[in-house]
């Protein structure tokens, strides 16, 4: 089995895994109004905290065991490593086969659209 057609199978089961993941939230982060609009993950540490304990009743956990394979990890759905560019020069360094291209927030529209100009001419796929 070839490299591409090894990624393109790990792609697929990080998707499957994925799509069995739960989402990971805080502990009580329905009951806590301060929480309502940002409940993102936060690892229970208290004594009597029934979460840690894994109690029935209560949301899973983050562990090791809701990882993706290793070799797909932090790559786009495509298979191609993203990458952040704030300027053209930025784009000489990198591969259009192995590469993804997104564009950095601070950049303005003059520059975001000489960015985006000059990677698509370098045959870049831009995510953003």
């Amino acid at each position: 089995m070839s490299r591409e057609e090894l990624i393109e199978r790990l792609l697929e089961l990080r998707k499957r895994l994925k799509s069995k993941k739960p989402d990971f939230y805080r502990h009580l982060w329905w009951k806590k109004p301060k929480f309502k609009n940002d409940p993102k993950w936060r690892k229970p540490k208290g004594i009597d905290n029934k979460m840690r304990l894994k109690l029935k009743g209560y949301p899973p956990m983050v562990e090791v065991g809701y990882r993706g394979p290793a070799a797909v990890r932090g790559l786009h759905p495509t298979g191609l490593k993203p990458v952040v560019v704030h300027t053209v020069k930025d784009l000489e360094d990198l591969d259009p086969s192995k590469h993804i291209i997104y564009i950095a927030s601070t950049v303005g529209l003059k520059k975001r659209i000489e960015i985006e100009k000059a990677a698509i001419e370098r045959g870049f796929r831009v995510a953003n």
